[in-house]
């Protein structure tokens, strides 16, 4: 099976060993993306919704690179260090995202990354 690796600068650079995305066939796989500033490589300040905001920008920074866009995304996961901030998660993805939404999943996590409050991976289908 053929395998290529996606990366753009217009979202952080990986913080371990692995790739930002990774397209198998017509499937584009994003790593988790936390609220990282692709500038600074620093956890954005404001709180939970401009860490969501800005989680959902790095995604569609990497979708955007795959030649996708959010709207492409079949399967979402979130990770939430604190369930209480779901509401500011469907608010964001109600911005963020066109009907019809993708599938997800959301659990809470005991700790992320950096100390962020919020990471999400997706599954993309390319379609075009």
């Amino acid at each position: 099976m053929s395998k290529s690796v996606i990366s753009t600068a217009e979202a952080p650079q990986a913080i371990g060993a692995y790739s930002q995305a990774v397209r198998a066939g017509d499937t584009v796989y994003l790593s988790g993306q936390i609220p990282l500033s692709p500038a600074t490589m620093e956890i954005v300040g404001g709180g939970i919704e401009a860490q969501i905001e800005q989680v959902f920008a790095n995604l569609a920074a990497v979708a955007k690179a795959a030649g996708a866009s959010l709207d492409d995304a079949v399967k979402l996961t979130v990770y939430l260090t604190d369930l209480a901030n779901f509401p500011q998660v469907n608010a964001a993805m109600a911005r963020c995202f066109n009907e019809p939404f993708p599938a997800r999943a959301t659990v809470q996590v005991s700790a992320l990354p950096r100390g962020a409050l919020v990471e999400v991976d997706a599954i993309l289908v390319d379609t075009h």
